[in-house]
Protein backbone atom coordinates (compact mmCIF):
# COMPACT_ATOMS: atom_id res chain seq x y z
CA UNK A 1 0.00 0.00 0.00
CA UNK A 2 1.34 3.37 -0.86
CA UNK A 3 2.17 5.73 2.14
CA UNK A 4 0.14 8.08 0.86
CA UNK A 5 -2.89 6.60 1.65
CA UNK A 6 -1.54 5.47 4.78
CA UNK A 7 -0.74 8.93 6.70
CA UNK A 8 -2.86 12.08 6.98
CA UNK A 9 0.02 14.15 7.81
CA UNK A 10 3.67 15.30 6.92
CA UNK A 11 6.67 14.51 9.01
CA UNK A 12 8.68 17.56 9.78
CA UNK A 13 12.32 16.83 8.73
CA UNK A 14 15.75 18.55 9.78
CA UNK A 15 18.79 17.56 7.39
CA UNK A 16 21.79 17.70 9.00
CA UNK A 17 24.72 18.23 6.01
CA UNK A 18 21.61 19.52 3.52
CA UNK A 19 24.19 20.75 0.63
CA UNK A 20 25.81 17.35 0.91
CA UNK A 21 24.90 14.41 -1.69
CA UNK A 22 23.13 12.62 1.06
CA UNK A 23 21.38 15.46 1.85
CA UNK A 24 20.61 16.72 -1.82
CA UNK A 25 19.03 13.40 -2.25
CA UNK A 26 16.74 13.20 0.34
CA UNK A 27 15.26 16.84 -0.50
CA UNK A 28 15.06 15.29 -3.88
CA UNK A 29 12.36 12.83 -1.97
CA UNK A 30 10.93 15.43 -0.15
CA UNK A 31 10.54 17.98 -3.51
CA UNK A 32 8.89 14.27 -4.99
CA UNK A 33 6.77 13.68 -2.06
CA UNK A 34 5.04 17.47 -0.77
CA UNK A 35 2.44 15.99 1.00
CA UNK A 36 4.33 13.58 3.20
CA UNK A 37 7.37 15.89 4.59
CA UNK A 38 7.73 19.15 5.61
CA UNK A 39 11.38 20.86 5.84
CA UNK A 40 11.71 23.10 9.07
CA UNK A 41 15.61 22.73 9.35
CA UNK A 42 19.13 22.67 7.37
CA UNK A 43 21.91 22.83 8.31
CA UNK A 44 25.72 23.15 6.14
CA UNK A 45 29.19 24.17 6.70
CA UNK A 46 29.85 27.35 3.67
CA UNK A 47 28.01 26.53 0.41
CA UNK A 48 25.83 29.75 -0.13
CA UNK A 49 24.79 28.89 -3.20
CA UNK A 50 23.29 25.58 -3.15
CA UNK A 51 21.76 26.28 0.60
CA UNK A 52 20.04 30.01 -1.36
CA UNK A 53 18.23 27.41 -3.53
CA UNK A 54 17.40 24.93 -0.86
CA UNK A 55 16.24 27.67 1.26
CA UNK A 56 14.43 29.25 -1.55
CA UNK A 57 12.51 26.18 -2.69
CA UNK A 58 11.75 24.30 0.88
CA UNK A 59 11.39 27.37 3.00
CA UNK A 60 12.86 25.91 6.23
CA UNK A 61 11.92 27.59 9.33
CA UNK A 62 15.43 27.69 10.65
CA UNK A 63 19.33 27.20 8.89
CA UNK A 64 22.54 27.01 10.65
CA UNK A 65 25.77 27.18 8.82
CA UNK A 66 28.99 25.79 10.55
CA UNK A 67 31.21 28.87 8.89
CA UNK A 68 29.93 32.32 10.10
CA UNK A 69 30.92 34.59 7.36
CA UNK A 70 28.95 32.59 4.96
CA UNK A 71 25.84 32.63 7.43
CA UNK A 72 26.42 36.37 6.89
CA UNK A 73 26.15 36.15 3.67
CA UNK A 74 23.44 33.79 3.36
CA UNK A 75 21.21 35.91 5.89
CA UNK A 76 21.93 39.21 3.61
CA UNK A 77 20.91 37.09 0.27
CA UNK A 78 17.80 35.47 2.28
CA UNK A 79 17.44 39.10 3.09
CA UNK A 80 16.95 40.26 -0.51
CA UNK A 81 14.67 37.76 -1.43
CA UNK A 82 12.34 38.28 1.08
CA UNK A 83 12.88 34.63 2.47
CA UNK A 84 11.96 34.40 6.38
CA UNK A 85 13.92 31.86 7.22
CA UNK A 86 16.31 32.50 10.29
CA UNK A 87 19.75 32.10 9.78
CA UNK A 88 22.30 30.88 12.90
CA UNK A 89 25.90 30.03 12.94
CA UNK A 90 28.53 27.79 14.48
CA UNK A 91 28.25 24.24 16.15
CA UNK A 92 26.26 25.47 19.51
CA UNK A 93 23.04 26.30 17.04
CA UNK A 94 23.58 23.16 15.17
CA UNK A 95 23.80 20.88 18.35
CA UNK A 96 20.67 23.39 19.26
CA UNK A 97 18.92 22.79 16.35
CA UNK A 98 19.42 18.80 16.00
CA UNK A 99 17.24 18.51 19.18
CA UNK A 100 14.57 20.82 17.78
CA UNK A 101 11.31 19.84 19.75
CA UNK A 102 9.36 19.75 16.53
CA UNK A 103 11.42 17.98 14.48
CA UNK A 104 9.81 14.03 13.54
CA UNK A 105 13.22 12.88 11.49
CA UNK A 106 16.83 14.00 11.79
CA UNK A 107 18.76 13.04 8.70
CA UNK A 108 22.59 12.29 10.03
CA UNK A 109 24.61 13.65 6.69
CA UNK A 110 27.94 15.48 8.40
CA UNK A 111 30.79 13.70 7.07
CA UNK A 112 33.35 13.50 9.58
CA UNK A 113 34.00 14.01 13.11
CA UNK A 114 31.88 17.50 12.88
CA UNK A 115 29.02 15.21 12.45
CA UNK A 116 29.06 13.37 16.36
CA UNK A 117 28.25 16.07 18.71
CA UNK A 118 24.98 17.06 16.47
CA UNK A 119 23.81 13.26 15.90
CA UNK A 120 24.31 12.96 19.89
CA UNK A 121 22.08 15.94 20.77
CA UNK A 122 19.41 14.40 18.39
CA UNK A 123 19.88 10.98 20.10
CA UNK A 124 19.46 12.55 23.50
CA UNK A 125 16.41 14.58 22.30
CA UNK A 126 14.67 10.74 21.37
CA UNK A 127 14.73 11.42 18.40
CA UNK A 128 14.48 8.98 14.64
CA UNK A 129 17.67 9.36 13.26
CA UNK A 130 18.22 8.30 10.00
CA UNK A 131 21.80 7.85 10.05
CA UNK A 132 24.50 8.61 6.77
CA UNK A 133 27.39 9.92 9.61
CA UNK A 134 29.72 6.71 9.72
CA UNK A 135 32.08 8.23 12.66
CA UNK A 136 28.95 8.30 15.14
CA UNK A 137 29.07 4.12 15.45
CA UNK A 138 32.93 4.02 13.95
CA UNK A 139 34.14 6.16 17.33
CA UNK A 140 31.50 6.47 19.67
CA UNK A 141 29.31 2.86 18.94
CA UNK A 142 29.34 2.18 22.75
CA UNK A 143 28.41 5.57 23.90
CA UNK A 144 25.71 5.89 20.76
CA UNK A 145 24.38 2.40 21.55
CA UNK A 146 23.94 3.71 25.18
CA UNK A 147 22.25 7.06 24.72
CA UNK A 148 19.96 5.38 21.95
CA UNK A 149 18.44 2.92 24.61
CA UNK A 150 18.28 5.45 27.00
CA UNK A 151 16.80 8.26 25.27
CA UNK A 152 14.41 5.57 23.81
CA UNK A 153 15.42 7.42 20.21
CA UNK A 154 15.41 5.01 17.06
CA UNK A 155 18.20 5.30 14.22
CA UNK A 156 18.07 3.84 10.49
CA UNK A 157 20.64 3.14 9.08
CA UNK A 158 21.09 4.65 5.22
CA UNK A 159 24.02 3.74 4.25
CA UNK A 160 22.95 1.38 1.07
CA UNK A 161 24.45 -1.60 2.60
CA UNK A 162 23.36 -1.16 6.14
CA UNK A 163 19.82 0.14 4.94
CA UNK A 164 19.73 -3.16 2.31
CA UNK A 165 20.21 -5.42 5.32
CA UNK A 166 17.56 -3.39 7.22
CA UNK A 167 14.80 -3.71 4.55
CA UNK A 168 15.07 -7.55 4.49
CA UNK A 169 15.21 -8.00 8.07
CA UNK A 170 12.42 -8.41 10.42
CA UNK A 171 10.39 -5.68 11.25
CA UNK A 172 10.82 -6.46 15.21
CA UNK A 173 14.64 -6.47 14.49
CA UNK A 174 13.97 -2.93 12.83
CA UNK A 175 12.19 -1.48 15.47
CA UNK A 176 15.33 -2.52 17.85
CA UNK A 177 18.46 -2.54 16.23
CA UNK A 178 21.45 -3.00 18.06
CA UNK A 179 19.62 -5.19 20.85
CA UNK A 180 18.34 -7.95 18.96
CA UNK A 181 20.37 -11.92 19.48
CA UNK A 182 20.50 -12.48 15.53
CA UNK A 183 20.87 -16.58 15.76
CA UNK A 184 17.96 -16.38 18.11
CA UNK A 185 16.09 -14.88 16.07
CA UNK A 186 16.90 -16.79 13.09
CA UNK A 187 19.64 -15.25 11.32
CA UNK A 188 22.85 -17.47 10.75
CA UNK A 189 24.71 -13.76 9.23
CA UNK A 190 25.14 -10.91 7.54
CA UNK A 191 26.71 -10.77 3.88
CA UNK A 192 28.22 -7.04 3.76
CA UNK A 193 28.69 -6.69 -0.12
CA UNK A 194 31.76 -4.54 -1.49
CA UNK A 195 32.19 -2.58 -5.03
CA UNK A 196 36.04 -3.20 -4.61
CA UNK A 197 36.18 0.26 -5.87
CA UNK A 198 38.24 0.99 -8.88
CA UNK A 199 41.07 -1.21 -8.00
CA UNK A 200 40.10 -4.45 -7.17
CA UNK A 201 41.84 -6.22 -9.84
CA UNK A 202 44.91 -4.35 -9.55
CA UNK A 203 48.10 -5.98 -8.13
CA UNK A 204 49.27 -4.55 -4.97
CA UNK A 205 52.91 -3.39 -6.42
CA UNK A 206 50.98 -1.18 -9.22
CA UNK A 207 48.68 0.25 -6.83
CA UNK A 208 51.83 2.81 -5.32
CA UNK A 209 51.49 4.78 -9.31
CA UNK A 210 47.56 5.30 -9.29
CA UNK A 211 46.42 9.04 -9.28
CA UNK A 212 44.15 10.58 -7.12
CA UNK A 213 42.08 11.45 -10.18
CA UNK A 214 42.26 7.54 -10.63
CA UNK A 215 40.97 6.81 -7.41
CA UNK A 216 37.99 8.82 -7.17
CA UNK A 217 36.42 7.57 -10.41
CA UNK A 218 34.37 5.34 -8.90
CA UNK A 219 33.06 2.48 -11.27
CA UNK A 220 29.18 2.45 -9.53
CA UNK A 221 28.77 5.24 -7.41
CA UNK A 222 28.73 9.08 -7.36
CA UNK A 223 30.50 9.92 -4.21
CA UNK A 224 32.67 12.46 -2.66
CA UNK A 225 36.76 12.81 -3.15
CA UNK A 226 36.98 11.38 0.40
CA UNK A 227 35.22 8.45 0.37
CA UNK A 228 35.85 7.78 -3.30
CA UNK A 229 39.67 7.56 -1.61
CA UNK A 230 37.94 5.28 1.07
CA UNK A 231 35.96 2.69 -1.30
CA UNK A 232 39.32 2.44 -3.40
CA UNK A 233 41.48 1.36 -0.50
CA UNK A 234 38.51 -0.65 1.14
CA UNK A 235 38.90 0.80 4.36
CA UNK A 236 35.04 2.25 3.94
CA UNK A 237 33.90 -1.52 3.99
CA UNK A 238 36.08 -1.93 7.02
CA UNK A 239 33.82 0.87 8.63
CA UNK A 240 31.13 -0.76 7.30
CA UNK A 241 31.82 -4.05 9.11
CA UNK A 242 32.58 -1.82 12.58
CA UNK A 243 29.02 0.12 11.72
CA UNK A 244 27.14 -3.79 11.54
CA UNK A 245 28.47 -4.83 14.19
CA UNK A 246 27.01 -2.18 16.10
CA UNK A 247 24.12 -1.73 14.20
CA UNK A 248 23.11 -5.38 14.04
CA UNK A 249 24.28 -6.91 17.33
CA UNK A 250 26.20 -9.11 15.41
CA UNK A 251 29.52 -11.52 16.15
CA UNK A 252 32.66 -11.11 14.40
CA UNK A 253 31.23 -15.16 12.49
CA UNK A 254 27.85 -13.28 11.90
CA UNK A 255 29.33 -11.04 9.20
CA UNK A 256 31.24 -11.89 6.54
CA UNK A 257 32.35 -9.32 3.15
CA UNK A 258 32.37 -9.95 -0.09
CA UNK A 259 33.46 -8.29 -3.55
CA UNK A 260 30.41 -7.64 -5.74
CA UNK A 261 32.17 -5.27 -8.83
CA UNK A 262 28.43 -4.58 -10.26
CA UNK A 263 26.60 -3.46 -7.09
CA UNK A 264 23.46 -4.71 -7.66
CA UNK A 265 23.62 -6.65 -4.70
CA UNK A 266 23.81 -4.26 -1.83
CA UNK A 267 23.67 -6.46 0.86
CA UNK A 268 22.27 -9.77 1.99
CA UNK A 269 20.48 -11.62 5.11
CA UNK A 270 21.53 -15.44 5.40
CA UNK A 271 18.61 -17.39 7.61
CA UNK A 272 19.32 -20.43 9.40
CA UNK A 273 17.08 -22.48 6.89
CA UNK A 274 19.45 -22.06 4.06
CA UNK A 275 17.37 -18.75 2.75
CA UNK A 276 19.55 -15.52 1.76
CA UNK A 277 17.19 -12.77 1.59
CA UNK A 278 19.03 -10.36 -0.63
CA UNK A 279 18.20 -6.21 -1.96
CA UNK A 280 18.93 -5.13 -5.17
CA UNK A 281 18.41 -1.98 -6.96
CA UNK A 282 20.45 0.23 -8.91
CA UNK A 283 23.30 1.86 -7.51
CA UNK A 284 21.17 4.76 -6.37
CA UNK A 285 21.30 6.31 -2.52
CA UNK A 286 17.84 7.93 -3.09
CA UNK A 287 16.36 4.09 -2.59
CA UNK A 288 18.02 3.77 0.92
CA UNK A 289 16.67 7.46 2.38
CA UNK A 290 13.24 6.93 1.01
CA UNK A 291 12.96 3.33 2.38
CA UNK A 292 14.73 5.01 5.83
CA UNK A 293 12.23 8.32 5.16
CA UNK A 294 9.11 6.32 4.57
CA UNK A 295 9.42 3.36 6.79
CA UNK A 296 7.68 0.84 7.37
CA UNK A 297 5.98 1.96 4.06
CA UNK A 298 7.73 2.39 0.52
CA UNK A 299 7.36 6.00 -1.37
CA UNK A 300 8.28 6.80 -5.13
CA UNK A 301 12.68 7.72 -4.46
CA UNK A 302 12.91 9.00 -8.08
CA UNK A 303 15.61 6.55 -8.41
CA UNK A 304 15.42 4.50 -12.06
CA UNK A 305 14.71 0.81 -12.23
CA UNK A 306 16.46 -2.41 -12.03
CA UNK A 307 16.28 -3.92 -15.81
CA UNK A 308 16.85 -7.28 -15.30
CA UNK A 309 17.16 -8.32 -19.64
CA UNK A 310 20.40 -6.17 -19.45
CA UNK A 311 21.70 -7.00 -16.61
CA UNK A 312 25.48 -8.85 -17.06
CA UNK A 313 26.28 -11.73 -15.10
CA UNK A 314 26.43 -11.12 -10.99
CA UNK A 315 30.29 -12.18 -9.65
CA UNK A 316 31.65 -12.53 -6.26
CA UNK A 317 34.82 -12.67 -4.78
CA UNK A 318 36.41 -12.61 -1.67
CA UNK A 319 38.25 -9.46 -0.60
CA UNK A 320 42.13 -9.81 -0.51
CA UNK A 321 43.68 -8.54 2.76
CA UNK A 322 47.34 -8.55 1.21
CA UNK A 323 46.04 -6.42 -1.83
CA UNK A 324 43.16 -4.03 0.85
CA UNK A 325 45.38 -4.17 4.08
CA UNK A 326 43.21 -1.15 5.23
CA UNK A 327 40.28 -3.35 5.34
CA UNK A 328 42.09 -5.65 7.92
CA UNK A 329 43.28 -2.78 9.37
CA UNK A 330 39.79 -2.07 10.36
CA UNK A 331 38.45 -5.17 11.24
CA UNK A 332 41.57 -5.82 13.38
CA UNK A 333 40.89 -2.54 14.92
CA UNK A 334 37.17 -3.03 16.16
CA UNK A 335 38.37 -5.88 18.04
CA UNK A 336 41.00 -3.50 20.16
CA UNK A 337 38.59 -1.23 21.06
CA UNK A 338 36.67 2.01 20.40
CA UNK A 339 40.28 3.48 20.84
CA UNK A 340 41.46 2.21 18.38
CA UNK A 341 39.08 2.79 16.05
CA UNK A 342 39.00 6.58 17.05
CA UNK A 343 42.82 6.31 15.66
CA UNK A 344 42.25 4.31 12.78
CA UNK A 345 39.22 7.04 11.55
CA UNK A 346 41.67 10.11 12.49
CA UNK A 347 44.54 9.10 10.41
CA UNK A 348 42.88 7.96 7.97
CA UNK A 349 40.89 11.24 7.43
CA UNK A 350 44.60 12.71 7.23
CA UNK A 351 46.44 10.37 4.69
CA UNK A 352 43.42 10.77 2.65
CA UNK A 353 43.91 14.36 2.18
CA UNK A 354 47.22 14.25 2.11
CA UNK A 355 47.07 12.02 -0.90
CA UNK A 356 44.32 13.81 -2.58
CA UNK A 357 47.10 16.81 -2.21
CA UNK A 358 49.81 14.55 -4.45
CA UNK A 359 51.99 14.47 -0.73
CA UNK A 360 52.05 10.52 -0.27
CA UNK A 361 51.44 7.72 -2.72
CA UNK A 362 48.26 5.54 -2.74
CA UNK A 363 49.73 2.13 -0.81
CA UNK A 364 51.43 4.85 1.75
CA UNK A 365 48.15 5.21 3.26
CA UNK A 366 47.44 2.36 4.70
CA UNK A 367 51.48 2.16 5.60
CA UNK A 368 50.86 5.52 7.29
CA UNK A 369 47.72 4.42 9.04
CA UNK A 370 49.02 0.74 10.42
CA UNK A 371 52.05 2.95 11.76
CA UNK A 372 50.06 5.64 13.64
CA UNK A 373 47.48 2.37 14.98
CA UNK A 374 50.47 0.38 16.05
CA UNK A 375 52.03 3.06 17.89
CA UNK A 376 49.12 4.75 19.37
CA UNK A 377 48.09 3.79 23.37
CA UNK A 378 44.98 5.16 24.80
CA UNK A 379 42.66 4.57 27.57
CA UNK A 380 38.99 3.32 26.18
CA UNK A 381 36.80 6.44 26.05
CA UNK A 382 34.03 7.23 28.45
CA UNK A 383 32.40 10.23 26.37
CA UNK A 384 32.40 12.02 23.67
CA UNK A 385 34.33 14.54 25.00
CA UNK A 386 37.56 11.50 25.20
CA UNK A 387 36.96 10.40 21.48
CA UNK A 388 37.33 13.75 20.74
CA UNK A 389 40.57 13.80 22.20
CA UNK A 390 41.63 10.95 20.67
CA UNK A 391 40.72 12.26 17.96
CA UNK A 392 42.35 15.43 18.28
CA UNK A 393 46.20 13.65 19.30
CA UNK A 394 45.59 11.49 16.62
CA UNK A 395 45.51 13.75 13.83
CA UNK A 396 48.30 16.21 15.38
CA UNK A 397 50.99 12.67 15.67
CA UNK A 398 49.49 11.78 11.60
CA UNK A 399 50.02 15.23 10.20
CA UNK A 400 54.12 15.62 11.90
CA UNK A 401 54.56 11.93 10.30
CA UNK A 402 53.19 12.96 6.65
CA UNK A 403 55.78 16.07 7.43
CA UNK A 404 58.46 14.25 7.89
CA UNK A 405 58.27 12.16 5.22
CA UNK A 406 57.71 14.77 2.60
CA UNK A 407 60.41 16.92 4.40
Amino acid sequence: MNTIDIKNFYEKITILGSTGSIGISALSIVKRNPSLFKVIVLVADKNVSVMLQQCDFFSPDWVVMKNKKSADILREKLKDKKIKTQVLSGNKAICELASLKEADLVISAIVGMAGLLPTLSAINAGKTILLANKESLITSGIIFMKALSFNKAKIFPIDSEHNAIFQVLPKFIQENLGKINLKKNGIKSIILTASGGPFYNFKKENLSFVTASEACSHPNWSMGRKISIDSATMINKGFEYAEARWLFNASSSEIDILIHPQSIIHSMVEYIDGAVLAQLSVPDMKVAISYAMSWPDRICSGANFLNFNKLNNLTFLKPDFIQFPCLKLAIDAFDEGQAAMTVLNAVNEVTVSAFLDSKISFNQISEINTDILMSSSFSEPISIEEVLEIDKKTRIKSEKKISSLIF
